[in-house]
């Protein structure tokens, strides 16, 4: 299946920067189309805020009605793409690199989340699925460039990997979250290009 992605410019990557709004664009994506009511009883939160954020991520082509469901009273949204991806040159101003850091950050507090909960679910889960399943990280000492060729090569990994059909038996939703950065804590980067 052809993986659909948006790639936003700075104005909506700053848009798409908020908890929330990375919260309900990834149910819709993973769940399927949904009314605010519905997803702000997911999300804990009033209809009123889930309805303030669903505009905003409509405007900036992140989701869409959903034509086929709803009546006058009921509106659902469903996502537009996939996968949002970055584009360097898209982020290379200093607008760009600040909507992508705070992209980052809102990332963080999400993939955060959902780290937790599935930590905290682990006991429960198969030991098929507590095999298949890993907290590992890799101390790796490289260049710029072979950091990005070794990030390069997962990602086309991950992006190749076939999936199992909906009605293969015991297939499940997996999360894969790739995070790739120099060890925190050197105080001495020159400043940024």
């Amino acid at each position: 299946m052809e993986l659909s992605s948006i790639t936003p410019d700075p104005t909506a990557l700053r848009a798409l920067s908020h908890p929330v709004r990375l919260r309900i664009l990834g149910l819709l994506r993973a769940d399927g189309p949904s009314t605010a009511s519905a997803l702000a009883v997911r999300l804990g939160l009033n209809s009123g805020v889930t309805s303030y954020h669903l505009r905003q991520l409509a405007q900036h082509g992140f989701i869409v009605d959903e034509a086929e469901r709803g009546n006058g009273r009921d509106r659902w949204w469903k996502a537009a793409h996939q996968s949002t991806r970055t584009n360097e040159t898209a982020i290379s101003s200093p607008e760009g690199r600040e909507a992508a850091d705070a992209f980052g950050q809102a990332i963080a507090v999400v993939h955060t989340e959902q780290l937790q909960r599935a930590v905290e679910e682990r006991p429960l889960l198969p030991t098929a699925w507590r095999r298949a399943s890993t907290l590992s990280d890799w101390g790796l000492r490289v260049t710029p460039d072979r950091a990005a060729e070794l990030m390069d090569a997962l990602v086309n990994v991950v992006d190749g990997w076939q999936e199992d059909s909906d009605d293969t038996e015991g297939a499940e939703d997996f999360v894969v979250i790739l995070q790739t950065y120099p060890r925190p804590g050197r105080l001495e980067w020159p400043e940024a290009e």
